[in-house]
């Protein structure tokens, strides 16, 4: 799997098992060597599970998915990673070119679908198509159960109740919203909301009430509560179901 990041691109992949455990790390290595020349920044993961685990544990800007996977199948992955809400594109790759296969992995959640073996530049065209397109529709819109923020408008509604949130409020539950399932620390946010590069006790403490005062506009009037402290290491956002 991988994701990219603007000027960066971060990336990660994983691969077919049938060809053996050499094969595998051959093939994996040689895709990595092809998009880091191309200045990707690349995870590679050579498991389903592995691969999951590097989705739910990090941020990417594109994800390719082989779907042959040793201990999880690469269907299963991408559409346990959408009922999740991830919202990155992800292109996968497989060497069955059957209609129903094509249709099967497109109505899972892909976007792209690429046929092994297949051309290194065809691979990278079909990821640039993907960064510049995109999820228009879902990157507008960040939503986590029956939380919903509109970026273009502004406007935050929670189980059709609109919210009035303070700018810093809405910067903090943007920011919660993009790591969604994942702990956000005081660092993480010290550095990409308050836009401060050394982290201070100070900050710490408007890092808190921020978080008090969001957490009573966002949870409590409603019975499931979305906004949880993980003590020690920071926040999350997380739905009914984990």
């Amino acid at each position: 799997m991988s994701g990219a990041k603007p000027s960066t691109h971060r990336y990660s992949a994983a691969h077919d098992a049938r060809a053996g455990r050499r094969g595998r790390k051959e093939g994996g290595k040689a895709l990595r060597e092809g998009l880091e020349a191309e200045h990707y920044d690349v995870r590679l993961a050579s498991s389903g599970e592995e691969g999951f685990f590097l989705v739910n544990h990090e941020t990417f800007d594109c994800v390719v998915l082989d779907l042959m996977l040793p201990h999880r199948d690469g269907i299963e992955v991408l559409t346990t990673l959408r009922k999740r809400g991830l919202q990155t594109p992800v292109l996968i790759l497989t060497a069955r070119d059957t209609v129903h296969d094509r249709v099967r992995g497109l109505d899972s959640g892909a976007d792209d679908y690429l046929v092994k073996p297949f051309a290194l530049p065809e691979l990278l065209a079909r990821i640039r198509a993907l960064l510049r397109r995109g999820r228009t529709d879902q990157i507008l819109k960040l939503r986590q159960d029956d939380l919903e923020m509109d970026l273009v408008t502004r406007k935050v509604v929670r189980a059709g109740q609109t919210l009035e949130l303070t700018v810093k409020e809405f910067e903090v539950l943007e920011y919660l919203l993009r790591h969604v399932g994942h702990v956000v620390s005081r660092e993480m946010l010290t550095r990409d909301v308050w836009r401060i590069a050394a982290r201070a006790t100070p900050l710490d403490n408007v890092i808190d009430v921020t978080i008090a005062r969001l957490r009573r506009k966002i949870d409590d009037p409603f019975q499931t509560k979305l906004l949880q402290t993980v003590r020690g290491v920071g926040f999350a956002l997380r739905g009914a179901h984990g």
